[in-house]
């Protein structure tokens, strides 16, 4: 890739946001960027997967699935470009992918190791001060959850567990959990569930198969209530 494309593509990312013209150039020259390109349908991570670089999605869209502990349900999402791999799970205490990532389409990747990350944080104080301010933004977002109304109806406590077991607010979504596990996890009976469900799927904000709710639009969920 040249270099003035490579800077191109790097200015799509946050992480890269206010750097200088000449602190670009000199981190697409010295840095140990790789390439990858997957068709359709192959896995790029998976879940428990050590996270020991960076993937940087430039092209194409991903499928992003994620399992409960336990393995009793799972969500299903998708993520377009540009955007970034687990950020977070480079670092800290647990350096593991929690997603699967499928590609689904013909996806395009820009990687950087974990080594060149720190250097990058060492010799950039834009680039440092932008990693400080995901993992601010995220732990802030995750602080205010608890100081949220409660929900104040079953209908309400569906929607809560459905937003927060996905990764992004918005977008299509598809869970694939049995009645009887989602009214265990809202704490209530199967059949005020499926009342609930069925209620939203008449105003058209869900559809509901065997053991899976599709969601075509997260955020609609949102003003239901």
């Amino acid at each position: 890739m040249a270099a003035l494309q490579l800077l191109d593509k790097l200015l799509q990312f946050p992480l890269f946001l206010g750097m200088s013209r000449d602190d670009l150039e000199i981190i697409a020259g010295h840095t140990r960027f790789g390439f990858l390109k997957l068709e359709a349908g192959k896995t790029v991570v998976k879940s428990g997967d050590n996270c020991n670089q960076l993937h940087f999605l430039i092209n194409g869209n991903l499928r992003v699935r994620t399992y409960s502990d336990d393995y009793g349900y799972s969500v299903e999402e998708q993520m377009l470009a540009p955007n970034i791999l687990q950020l977070e799970s480079v670092f800290g205490y647990y350096q593991r992918y929690t997603h699967d990532f499928i590609a689904q389409t013909d996806v395009n990747f820009i990687t950087i190791d974990k080594e060149e990350v720190m250097r990058l944080t060492e010799d950039f104080l834009v680039f440092r001060l932008n990693i400080m301010n995901h993992f601010a933004t995220m732990t802030q977002k995750k602080m205010r959850q608890v100081w949220s109304r409660p929900p104040q109806s079953l209908e309400e406590r569906v929607i809560r567990f459905l937003v927060q077991h996905t990764t992004y607010p918005a977008g299509h979504k598809v869970f694939n959990i049995l009645m009887t596990r989602l009214a265990d996890e809202v704490n209530d009976s199967r059949l005020n569930v499926s009342r609930v469900l069925n209620e939203m799927q008449h105003k058209g904000v869900i559809s509901l198969g065997r053991g899976k709710i599709e969601i075509p639009q997260l955020e609609r969920l949102l003003y239901t209530t």
